[in-house]
């Protein structure tokens, strides 16, 4: 197999320790130098000095966790980097060493069989990172506010039978009167804003319940979680707008995509970055979100088409912008789920309108442009121009000239 890299490295990362192996191909053959370096900031440097003496040009290490990110940072600049799913280049069973493992890792890099993975830019890695926790702060907020209304339910408070948003004005309002030890059901309804759907009997009976001490102590403990994290979603979100002011018109042209708000389009922004130049197409950028079916094939038949679970934090991103878009009547999308969803599923029409917004993301990125809808009578156009094409060939090949006119 043909060498196309002379001069390489690869590494094999773990948390405190680096195993490097350097491949060099000299006139008196193939030599591999192999040493272990620590993962503080002062081995790092020794590793890229190491790495420097050799005269490497191409280095390469695989995903693993966070621990490959220090490694990057240091040696980015001095070397073309290359990070390798994991997945991609396991080594041959029954020869799991990290010396062995970095010596695969620099024979594949040699060869060329390494496929490097996406890693965007220092900038856009900071906002994946803001946007990443602001979703997950998010998530955490929804758990306490589940808890609190478990503890509700346990002491037969049926708050969130009869308001929508038990932490909005009405239900907080509650919750501290709860938690100050009022438990007259006719003053708990008087707190509320007077705007809720329910009857003042129907609410009556839902406060009624026996709130204990225990029930005092949970709902001020978890009220308590919702609000310092409602502190942290704001400090992160003051965060995310400050970094995304240079990306400000990327992140506004994708918001004219149905169902895309400006958080989706800042956390869209963030997991594929504004350079559409690092994927090839557009089926290649849809495959790596994960969001196309899987090739599964033996002895000619297709055993599965399921997505591959690869691009966890984008998929479930475009897929919250999917639901969303397929309910915009007279848009493409709606029709475009409305029609995959008779056939295929709820499911399965959902990831294809996913994979819609991601298109018209990577084109609206790509060339600069606002999204331009098809409209609803998409695919009647198109199956009223392909019919026409069908019977008119049909006629062709019966012998007829065939000439079109559009009806009056």
């Amino acid at each position: 197999m043909e060498v196309l890299h002379s001069r390489c490295a690869g590494l094999d990362v773990h948390k405190d320790t680096v195993v490097a192996c350097a491949r060099l191909v000299t006139d008196a053959g193939v030599t591999q130098d192999v040493a272990t370096f620590a993962t503080t900031t002062q081995g790092l440097l020794a590793l890229s000095d190491w790495l420097s003496e050799r005269a490497c040009t191409r280095v390469a290490m695989e995903a693993t966790g966070v621990y490959w990110k220090p490694v990057w940072h240091v040696l980015e600049g001095s070397f073309e980097l290359v990070l390798a799913n994991a997945a991609h280049i396991h080594n041959v069973p029954g020869r799991k060493t990290d010396v062995n493992d970095a010596m695969w890792i620099a024979d594949l890099l040699a060869h060329g069989l390494i496929r490097g993975s996406f890693v965007p830019p220092g900038n856009i890695q900071e906002l994946r990172a803001l946007t990443r926790t602001r979703k997950q702060l998010v998530r955490e907020q929804v758990q306490h506010v589940q808890r609190i209304q478990k503890v509700l339910e346990d002491a037969n408070i049926k708050l969130a039978s009869v308001v929508s948003n038990v932490v909005g004005m009405s239900g907080r309002a509650i919750l501290n009167a709860l938690i100050a030890g009022e438990t007259r059901p006719e003053r708990l309804v008087d707190l509320t804003t007077g705007r809720l759907k329910a009857s003042r009997i129907t609410l009556i009976e839902a406060l009624r319940g026996r709130v204990t001490h225990h029930h005092r102590f949970l709902l001020k403990l978890h009220l308590d979680q919702v609000d310092s994290i409602r502190r942290a979603i704001e400090s992160v979100e003051a965060e995310v707008g400050s970094i995304i002011e240079p990306f400000r018109e990327r992140v506004e042209l994708l918001t004219t995509i149905p169902g895309v708000s400006d958080t989706v389009a800042q956390a869209i922004v963030s997991e594929i970055g504004i350079d559409m130049n690092r994927f090839p197409t557009v089926g290649h950028l849809i495959a790596w979100a994960g969001l196309c079916p899987s090739n599964d094939e033996s002895a000619g038949k297709r055993r599965s088409t399921h997505v591959r679970k690869s691009g966890a934090w984008i998929k479930t991103i475009l897929v919250q912008a999917a639901w969303a878009g397929s309910h915009k009547k007279d848009s493409y999308l709606h029709a475009q789920f409305l029609r995959l969803k008779s056939r295929r599923g709820p499911k399965k029409a959902i990831m294809a309108v996913a994979a819609s917004i991601l298109t018209a993301a990577y084109h609206m990125l790509r060339d600069g442009v606002e999204y331009c809808d098809l409209g609803p009578d998409h695919f009647n156009r198109c199956d009223r121009s392909k019919t026409i094409t069908r019977l008119v060939r049909k006629l062709q090949d019966l012998g007829c000239n065939v000439e079109i006119k559009p009806a009056a």
